[in-house]
């Protein structure tokens, strides 16, 4: 299986920065991608940040494109996620995810990391 361990995180002034990271371990065999997503209560996750290994290639979503950056340290298999210039509605619940295949799921199969709470305020 995959493990995902997130870090980073916590409570920041709007136009502040954090830095999230998920390390990730496990039997894994291919990774097919890498993202990070968001959750607020009553709304559905939301995909901010993905990384296709294949090419590879970034997306953002429109609210974070030019303020977020998903990056990937492959010796340490760990992927990041910087945030620049923070606001109030990036407040959520962020989650850390590969598309991996292991041996003993040998096929495309969605980790998720554990989740780690950033707040936006002043």
């Amino acid at each position: 299986q995959v493990q995902l361990v997130q870090s980073g995180g916590g409570l920041v002034q709007p136009g502040g920065s954090l830095t999230l990271s998920c390390v990730a371990s496990g039997d894994i065999r291919t990774i097919y991608s890498m993202g990070w997503y968001r959750e607020v209560p009553g709304k559905p996750r939301e995909a901010v940040a993905t990384l296709l290994t294949s090419d590879p290639i970034t997306t953002y979503a429109d609210s974070v494109k030019g303020r977020f950056t998903i990056s990937r340290d492959t010796p340490k298999e760990t992927i990041y996620l910087q945030m620049n210039d923070l606001k109030p509605e990036d407040t959520a619940l962020y989650f850390c995810t590969y598309r991996a295949r292991t041996e003993q799921r040998p096929f495309p199969y969605d980790y998720w990391g554990q989740g780690t709470q950033v707040t936006v305020s002043s």
